[in-house]
């Protein structure tokens, strides 16, 4: 793997540490045209490579409330 293809992880400011976090690589898009997506609880586990493009969709819906739960 190039150096500028190693996935630098973060996890969201808005994650409340509650331990239902996830975590994304955003600086592979460019690169690979996907969003890596992790559970932060199992750092060494599977990797989601979400299409760049349903990732925004995804992150557009959080935003707007889409995924509230009662």
């Amino acid at each position: 793997m190039k150096t500028d293809e190693t996935p630098r992880w973060f996890t969201s400011s808005y994650s409340n540490n509650g331990g239902q976090c996830v975590e994304v690589a955003a600086n592979l898009r460019g690169s690979r045209g996907t969003v890596p997506v992790r559970d932060s609880k199992d750092r060494g586990g599977p990797v989601l490579d979400l299409p760049v493009g349903a990732f925004v969709a995804f992150v557009a819906g959080v935003k707007a409330g889409a995924f509230r739960t009662v």
